[in-house]
């Protein structure tokens, strides 16, 4: 089972803009959503978990 999050739940999670979340999944650099709909899109939770997580232990590296 997933647990589907609509962007501004994943705005709040993350703290990037919808402007970058849309950059950034272009770049290849955060994870693509998945279709709901004819115009709804989620993202799931365990892989903007994930990617929060990369975020954490590469800004730690180092320190």
């Amino acid at each position: 089972m997933y647990n589907i999050l609509r962007l501004p739940t994943v705005k709040d999670r993350t703290g990037l803009s919808r402007s970058t979340i849309y950059l950034r999944i272009s770049e290849g650099t955060f994870p693509k959503p998945i279709s709901l709909g004819s115009r709804a899109v989620g993202w799931i939770e365990s892989e903007i978990n994930e990617w929060l997580e990369q975020r954490i232990e590469s800004s730690r590296v180092g320190k």
